[in-house]
């Protein structure tokens, strides 16, 4: 797992190294080319990159639905000084320095609509239809992780990235010797937010949208978090697994230590120190952890490529594989040692403190009295056999409550694999069942007057309409600023409704600001208080509102307004930015036909497509993540089960052929044993449930990002799950003692005191 982490450290880090990749982006509306000579000559500026950038709809061979595409242009000077975020050409050619008909695609949505080199996309420039050839497919440092605008989960089917020529580009959308987008690199020791500002102020007077920094941009604030989550994932399994580990191994050499205390008094009596005889503990120690390493090595390698493998389905690198390196493995195998050393340690001191003439002594016998669980009164109704399990474990409580404690571990870690895929499950259908429920969302290129509405009702298939308009805003309250869009929806929406995690509807007031909790944390604000706004777009106007209320939304970071009111405020007549769409699935395909060929359309998303790209998300990674904390769980309550059972039978072997030898059944003595680790089980389940749930709400802060936040979500069915899995684990280590039981050599046993 720490292997895992280090493999796409050292891939970001490289990648980003050699393609250049930016340190600040800001978007304009439309700003001249010398303008970028004031830009480069700003302090901390060491190189500059202009583009074309723009959002279209595209026709795709193969696919019913209308896609979205983001057009680039490519640099006109490629390898200059400020050629930054630079293409990874994975195949075919770079389009004709001429050509305004060739373009490169993303290898990722080449991939996912299996296109050929050659292949022809149908796209919409600015209001005319042209077709594309398919000339290369690259990657870029900016989509590692391919999402679009206003998404948090990848489709690559339906989005994709296109690259083509600036002066192709720049004609198509009257872009000529003028930019709106660009990408600055910073020198070493610059001050990033003076550069923010400095480009912020050059801007404005384009239509400049506010500059941001990487940890702004979509790819790279995700592929940072992912990170942390993977870096705290490679820590807190491991501490569980080593953990109980430690407890096995003091176990066994507790175990080891009291059967042989004659041979250690021997040795002391002869002259032998201490520390020499605690040091042959340590080294037997020493062979079983090592045997361990070895293994573990080996099935850590296959075991991190197959996680490589589940992340390069979302993360795309030119090169990411996973890498062994000695750090690693010094690492890992430092860890496993300090747990050994835990583990043994406490039971190699039993050996060093004991006293020749008391360790050659055959060891006292234990006190047999009444225990607490004796003294209560139900104990009397059980039959003999029940009594004396109980008996057996109240005169051993700390084995048995460390016992429990491991398998309740073992059950917190199911528990927790568990957790995550319902909560992301209850996240997604929360989000889609109740706020989003049209099934067709349009955008478009720019704010639209209300007219543009009934152009979108009379589309084939088209049932209800609802307007949103998006306008671009920097939040700030004292200090604090934020970059973000407000959506303003209209009062009585049905299409598209503000749902808190409960699933409960928050109605936007006439008056005032609706923030995503997330939101209001960054910012700092409350209910009552009063927020800055300054619009990024159209009038550039700002003005004040009150913070109404903070929604417990589990995805993105929003503001709403009303749209009346935001209307009001900017002085407009009812402008929108798109629309959502109720359709008759009968009438889709037609309904996509004509959305292809619309000029007005920069993007169309399709609400049942998006939410079976999820669905192959969750069952690609979430699947993965609850099946491999469920077999560390399996592993660690069979071994807890399976190593208390199997001691127990080394200690009271003689007892149990005693016992058969009396008359006792197999069955008789196999229920006497296993029963005291039935019961073990059964105290660990709801001791496991109260851990499970205790480290399932320490990792919600690791999962509250901007883009998502899981809620803490533990249903019925994750308890269930969770105590199946060890009951069963249970079931297949008593199984494993039952066979030693049987094949019990009750003559042999009886010969010897061990």
């Amino acid at each position: 797992m720490r292997g895992t982490y280090l493999s796409l450290v050292r891939a970001r880090q490289i990648y980003y190294t050699t393609t250049r990749f930016a340190d600040v982006f800001a978007q304009s509306r439309r700003a001249p080319l010398p303008l970028a000579e004031r830009l480069r000559a700003l302090p901390g500026v060491k190189a500059v990159q202009t583009r074309v950038v723009e959002d279209v709809t595209l026709t795709v061979p193969g696919l019913t639905e209308p896609a979205t595409g983001r057009l680039i242009s490519l640099p006109t000077h490629p390898g200059s000084a400020d050629d930054l975020d630079r293409l990874t050409l994975t195949a075919g050619r770079l389009p004709a320095p001429d050509s305004d008909s060739e373009a490169l695609v993303s290898q990722t949505f080449a991939t996912a609509n299996a296109l050929p080199l050659g292949a022809h996309l149908g796209v919409i420039l600015n209001g005319r239809w042209k077709e594309l050839t398919v000339v290369g497919f690259a990657l870029s440092p900016e989509y590692i992780y391919e999402i679009g605008p206003a998404m948090i989960f990848p489709d690559n089917r339906r989005f994709g990235v296109l690259w083509m020529n600036r002066e192709a580009l720049g004609t198509a959308f009257q872009m000529k010797g003028a930019f709106n987008d660009v990408a600055i690199a910073t020198a070493t020791h610059a001050s990033v937010p003076e550069v923010l500002d400095a480009v912020d102020r050059l801007l404005a007077p384009y239509g400049g949208l506010s500059a941001y920094d990487r940890s702004e941009q979509p790819s790279y604030r995700f592929l940072s978090d992912e990170l942390g989550e993977i870096e705290v994932n490679a820590t807190y399994i491991p501490t569980i697994f080593l953990a109980v580990a430690a407890f096995l191994l003091y176990t066994q050499l507790a175990r080891l230590i009291s059967i042989q205390r004659s041979q250690i008094g021997l040795l002391k009596s002869f002259g032998f120190a201490a520390w020499r005889i605690g040091l042959h503990y340590l080294e037997f120690a020493l062979c079983i952890v090592a045997a361990g390493l070895l293994l573990g090595i080996a099935a850590g390698i296959p075991f991190g490529a197959a996680l490589i493998g589940v992340y390069r389905l979302y993360f795309h690198f030119p090169a990411l594989t996973f890498r062994v390196t000695a750090g690693v493995l010094v690492t890992a195998s430092s860890v496993a040692l300090s747990a050994a050393g835990i583990g043994a340690l406490s039971a190699v001191a039993r050996a060093t403190r004991l006293a020749p003439a008391e360790a050659m002594r055959p060891e006292s016998p234990r006190r047999f009295r009444p225990g607490l669980l004796e003294s209560l009164p139900w104990t009397e109704r059980l039959d003999p056999m029940s009594r004396s399990i109980i008996r057996n474990l109240a005169r051993r409580p700390w084995r048995a409550a460390l016992s429990v404690a491991g398998i309740a571990m073992a059950m917190a870690t199911v528990m927790v694999g568990r957790f995550i895929f319902d909560a992301v499950h209850h996240l997604v259908a929360t989000h889609f069942d109740a706020a989003e429920r049209q099934d067709v969302t349009v955008v478009f290129p720019d704010v639209r007057a209300p007219r543009a509405l009934a152009s979108l009702r009379a589309l084939p298939g088209v049932l209800s309409v609802e307007p949103f308009r998006v306008m671009p805003a920097r939040l700030r309250a004292g200090p604090r600023s934020k970059r973000v869009s407000i959506l303003a929806v209209p009062p009585s929406g049905q299409l598209y409704r503000i749902i808190d995690v409960r699933g409960n509807r928050i109605d936007v007031p006439p008056a005032g600001v609706v923030l995503t909790r997330k939101l209001g944390e960054i910012l700092a604000v409350h209910p009552g208080e009063m927020l800055r706004i300054e619009q990024l777009d159209g009038k550039r106007l700002h003005f004040s509102a009150r913070v109404v209320r903070l929604s417990q939304e589990p995805i993105g970071i929003s503001a709403y307004m009303d749209s009346a009111a935001l209307a009001t405020i900017l002085r407009e007549d009812a402008a929108i930015s798109g629309a959502r769409l109720r359709i008759d699935a009968r009438e889709a395909p037609q309904l996509y036909v004509q959305l292809k060929r619309t000029p007005a359309i920069a993007g169309v998303s399709i609400r049942a497509a998006t939410i079976t790209t999820i669905g192959q998300i969750m069952n690609r990674s979430f699947i993965l993540m609850t099946t491999v904390m469920t077999g560390f769980g399996i592993v660690l309550v069979v071994g807890m089960v399976y190593n208390s059972a199997r001691i127990a039978l080394s200690e009271r072997g003689s007892e149990l052929a005693s016992l058969r030898v009396l008359g006792f059944t197999r069955l008789e003595v196999t229920q006497l044993l296993l029963g005291e680790q039935a019961l073990l089980v059964i105290a660990a389940i709801p001791a496991g449930c109260a851990l499970g749930a205790l480290l399932c709400r320490l990792l919600i802060p690791v999962f509250d990002r901007e883009l998502f936040r899981l809620p803490f979500l533990l249903t019925r069915a994750t308890f269930a799950f969770a105590a199946l899995i060890t009951l069963s684990a249970a079931i297949l280590a008593a199984a494993l003692v039952a066979v030693r039981i049987a094949r019990l050599d009750l003559i042999g046993v009886l010969k010897s005191r061990e």
